[in-house]
């Protein structure tokens, strides 16, 4: 043992411990040990902050940026309905469909980039079910890892393999020869979640999930929470009718919010907007109110519901604060006389006048500096008034205006970035240039594509491959190999098999599973050999090991998902402590079963 082995081996004890107690948040502690190496000496000042520049850290900025572009086409708006239908707000049924499609879908595409095509999806099901995203997301990501174990193109270890085993002369693997492997532990990730899914992930509270800003408003003001939708029909005394003219407010404390006709909505209507048969109307207000409305109009109630609500309002539509600022032009003025429906295109719900709330009667009352309007609309239309001299906007815009038509443009984009990678180039080269085409073919501008980089998980990934590097260089990886190894090497077959599976887990955590395959691969191939095991089945056993990295945030999908999901190191030691077990078991099962 070298002075520069002992050296990393004590940086790698110090990562454990910040990551297992959790004092610092986790990109501290990743950019902590990556100066630490360099400070050090254990790689060069250059290879010191090479994780900035390195293959997996642009490939996630480039995925987080394709998801995001994909998101904004409302594609998958689409898939969460979809699933949502299918999987009838159960939360054991949504998380058995959703773990069940992403890896399948990674069985062909890397478990990166179909977890960001599929996050979007997650988090709006979530927010439609009311089932916890923290309870969601992590057997998502998962099951994207397993899913990569079922081809030999599903990961990069898996790819690097058949390289590897050339280079020893040994027969290259088949498509599909590693299928019955991943299918084992596709089913048994599946069914984990799926049995003990209740037990082991976190709740809300303990995932300290926090209130959307659209809730806390609904909740601090006490806003009319429940859309409801009726048809204008031809013999309706509506028909013809100035909005004005309903006595919405004073007669029925209703609110409407949106008339749609075919494809067009019409958000916050002009009092002199006239009704005409075969429009939708969307109220909003208690749903006794609203039907007595509809008896006294002959109106008929819309048939489905939630679609409606969901085209006028969940991502295209929400509520808002806005204050009149001092010296505005609007001061002394009405809200009839601004025609603030007719301008903004919004419906306002309450006049905060100095202490004084207004939900009904506010038209004729004159604007002070200092007023607080809550309205309802487009967030593009928030968005805009945010930006009138006259106003300030208090609330976030959560979603921006759907560019529908731009859908197969993103997934285009998205497809092809992936592809290029297939072709030869390494996968951040395809998929940065899938996410700069999505801003060349204006599917989302380049302030988005900064806005969608978490750059938490950007330092997380890139503080932690130096101590990979300096493993590697120092020869610390080698050493531990060669004594793990030796100590199992007399062992029975399936001991020895075990000794390989938990020593290439523990280097996936701390080295890219990429690497930890290469330093491996050509020692077991000779143990193999040594051995009399095949070690065409050893070099597999190290490759699908190579993706058991679940009990620490540092595979890069794990690393993705961790602030989406609002998760802790703690959350994934109890969650994925138990995975990785089973995977081991499964893994050296089926490879002793196929090898042995």
């Amino acid at each position: 043992m070298t002075p520069e082995i002992l050296l990393v081996l004590a940086v790698l004890l110090a990562a454990i411990i910040l990551f297992v107690t959790g004092k610092f948040r986790n990109d501290i502690n990743a950019v902590i040990i990556m100066l630490t190496v360099g400070i050090l000496g254990l790689v060069s000042p250059l290879d010191t902050i090479s994780g900035f520049g390195s293959n997996a850290v642009i490939s996630i900025i480039g995925v987080m940026i394709l998801g995001y572009g994909i998101d904004r086409t409302g594609i998958m708006v689409v898939i969460a309905r979809r699933i949502m239908e299918i999987g009838e707000s159960s939360e054991r049924k949504i998380t058995t469909i959703i773990s069940s499609v992403l890896g399948l879908v990674s069985a062909f595409m890397q478990d990166l980039g179909s977890v960001a095509l599929f996050l979007p999806a997650v988090l709006r099901i979530s927010r439609k079910s009311k089932i916890p995203k923290s309870r969601l997301i992590m057997p998502m990501g998962i099951a994207a890892i397993l899913g990569g174990t079922l081809t030999m193109v599903g990961s990069s270890p898996l790819i690097l393999l058949n390289d590897l085993l050339e280079q020893d002369a040994l027969d290259p693997f088949g498509f599909f020869a590693v299928t019955p492997i991943g299918a084992a532990l596709l089913l048994s990730g599946v069914l984990y979640f799926m049995l003990l899914g209740r037990y082991i992930l976190p709740s809300k509270d303990e995932a300290e999930e926090s209130q959307r800003p659209q809730e806390e408003l609904i909740e601090s003001w006490n806003l009319p929470g429940s859309m409801h939708h009726y048809r204008v029909p031809e013999g309706s005394p509506l028909n013809g009718m100035k909005r004005e003219e309903a006595n919405l407010k004073k007669g029925y404390s209703l609110y409407l919010l949106a008339i749609t006709e075919g494809d067009d909505v019409i958000y916050g209507p002009w009092r002199y907007t006239v009704f005409s048969a075969g429009e939708i109307l969307t109220l909003l207000g208690n749903f006794e109110d609203a039907e007595r409305f509809a008896k006294d109009y002959a109106l008929e109630r819309y048939e489905d519901q939630q679609e409606l609500t969901e085209k006028v309002g969940d991502e295209n539509a929400g509520f808002a604060e806005i204050i009149l600022k001092p010296r505005s032009k609007l001061i002394g003025k009405t809200i009839r006389e601004i025609a603030f429906r007719k301008n903004y295109s919004l419906e306002i719900i309450i006049l905060l006048s100095g202490n004084n709330p207004k939900r009904d009667d506010f038209s004729d009352t004159p604007l002070k500096t200092g007023d607080t309007i809550v309205v309802y609309g487009p967030w593009n239309r928030i968005e805009a008034i945010g930006r009138d001299p006259n106003f300030v906007l208090l609330t976030p815009v959560e979603e921006k205006e759907m560019k529908t038509g731009k859908g197969a443009v993103a997934v285009g984009c998205f497809a092809g970035g992936i592809m290029l990678s297939f072709a030869g180039l390494p996968i951040s080269v395809g998929l940065l240039t899938g996410a700069i085409a999505m801003v060349l073919l204006g599917v989302i501008d380049m302030d988005e594509a900064y806005h969608a980089v978490d750059w938490k998980t950007v330092f997380l990934l890139a503080g932690l491959i130096p101590l990979g590097l300096a493993m590697d260089q120092t020869g610390t990886a080698a050493y531990i190999a060669d004594f793990i190894i030796q100590f199992a090497g007399q062992s029975h077959p399936i001991l020895l098999m075990f000794a390989i599976a938990i020593l290439t887990t523990f280097f996936s955590l701390f080295m890219s599973n990429a690497a930890a395959t290469v330093l491996l691969v050509p020692l077991v191939i000779f143990i193999g050999s040594s051995t009399g095991l095949d070690p065409r089945g050893l070099a597999l056993l190290v490759a699908v090991c190579a993706s058991n990295s679940f009990i620490l945030p540092t595979h890069q999908v794990n690393a993705f998902l961790m602030n989406q999901g609002g998760y802790r190191n703690s959350d994934y030691i109890k969650a994925g402590g138990g995975m990785t077990v089973l995977f081991l078991v499964v893994a050296v099962g089926m490879v002793y079963i196929m090898f042995a």
